[in-house]
């Protein structure tokens, strides 16, 4: 929710995450709440993949990418 989403988004976005990704990748994740330009109430899916891709980690942005299209088909 710190990143940029909706609580809903968020949370079902968690469960696959913390499944799928190392505790580093999830705190290089992380470390996007650190970033000013996220707002929960008007930061948008694909904002929010513009910045995990700035990562430069593929894998987080595949797992992500995949957990972003699940949780939005729920």
């Amino acid at each position: 929710m710190r990143a940029g989403l909706s609580p809903p988004m968020a949370g079902c976005m968690a469960e696959s995450l913390t499944d799928r990704l190392s505790n580093a990748q999830l705190r290089r994740l992380a470390s996007l709440a650190d970033t000013k330009d996220l707002d929960p109430h008007r930061t948008t899916v694909d904002e929010l993949m513009h910045h995990i891709r700035a990562l430069g980690d593929p894998k987080i942005l595949r797992v992500t990418a995949s957990a972003t299209i699940g949780c939005s088909l729920r």
